[in-house]
């Protein structure tokens, strides 16, 4: 379990009547359940012996929790609107309500509706002068871990051969599709910070989208977060090849990116189904690709527009990325050692 650790996670068997034994229930767990007495809860047995303990899903009190609050007021900085309504979104709220002493502004409704697009399954179902509601209506166990993490892969992959295409492309020919892959990155990484922290606070939920061990969801946090950042270096990558191609051309980039698309596929597979021979082999590919990025030259400095902010070369921005991928080859093979189950989505009727 992961309420504490050391003794705390020792129960004493206590005798219960005439012939019955009992074991307490660790409090806080009980408390994030919303267990009161009298309640009732559900054993399932493992192949092992274990125990698997959840609340009965229809014979306790129901739980509602109510919409997260936001008063506008408080928060008149363009982006903070947005910025909150993302936020519970990602904390596994279902309903979003803005109120205002003042009539919302047409540019406040227009940062609460678009931020509503950005988020898979929210939409905004009431709008009023004083008054805005914004419901998700995601069913969280029809989003299984491993097929958003496979997702999550698939955009990284068009990403990068977004910036493949802009190297082989000869003309002037110009396509800003990696802005839609980027909108679907954010996408799917809310969603599964949102699968992920519901799943923290509700066991079977863990269980029903692939983390039957709930210790699990942690690693799979890092995981996630460290996708997304690979996701807004390849964006970057896509941007800087798409406008400065001649930059990467002729000194191996365009093999090192071809490389980088099979290190990503593998790493993702060694963390989604764990396996200690293919967790080392991502692993040394991973390593193996950092020591040739790390090799490729960087271009002269070319003078630019004065007050003009930095940019990373494609080199550097790649080898970023690679480093990335080596962290989580790590993890993969961590999670190989671990010995944990495969990922896999529990299957349902």
């Amino acid at each position: 379990m992961a309420w504490g650790g050391g003794p705390a996670r020792e129960r004493r068997v206590l005798k219960a009547g005439h012939s019955s034994i009992a074991v307490t229930l660790p409090k806080p767990w009980a408390e994030a359940m919303h267990l009161r007495p009298g309640d009732v809860v559900v054993f399932d047995q493992n192949d092992d012996g274990t125990l698997y303990l959840k609340p009965s899903p229809g014979g306790n009190h129901p739980h509602v929790v109510p919409p997260f609050a936001v008063h506008a007021a408080m928060f008149q900085e363009p982006g903070q609107l947005e910025r909150l309504v993302a936020g519970a979104y990602r904390a596994g709220h279902d309903s979003i309500e803005i109120h205002s002493d003042e009539p919302l502004n047409t540019e406040r409704l227009e940062e609460v509706q678009g931020v509503a697009r950005r988020l898979l399954g929210l939409s905004v179902v009431a709008q009023e002068p004083y008054r805005v509601v914004l419901q998700s209506f995601i069913d969280p166990s029809k989003y299984a871990l491993p097929q958003l993490v496979q997702r999550m892969k698939m955009i990284l992959v068009a990403l990068v051969e977004e910036s493949e295409r802009s190297l082989e492309r000869t003309g002037s020919a110009r396509t800003l599709r990696h802005t839609s892959l980027a909108e679907e990155t954010e996408k799917v990484h809310a969603l599964l910070v949102r699968q992920l922290l519901l799943a923290s606070r509700d066991w079977s939920l863990a269980k029903q989208i692939g983390s039957p061990d709930p210790r699990q969801l942690l690693v799979w946090r890092v995981v996630v977060q460290s996708l997304e950042e690979v996701g807004h270096l390849l964006e970057d990558l896509s941007r800087s090849l798409q406008d400065h191609p001649s930059e990467a051309r002729g000194i191996g980039f365009l093999q090192a990116l071809r490389d980088f698309k099979q290190v990503l596929q593998d790493v993702v597979e060694a963390l989604v189904h764990p396996s200690l021979p293919k967790a080392c082999a991502a692993y040394d590919a991973a390593a193996d690709l950092g020591s040739r990025v790390e090799a490729l030259p960087f271009p002269s400095r070319r003078a630019g527009r004065r007050n003009a902010p930095p940019r990373l070369p494609p080199q550097g921005t790649l080898r970023r990325a690679s480093e990335k991928l080596r962290t989580l080859a790590e993890v993969a093979v961590d999670r190989a050692v671990a010995g944990t189950a495969p990922l896999t989505a529990e299957p349902r009727p």
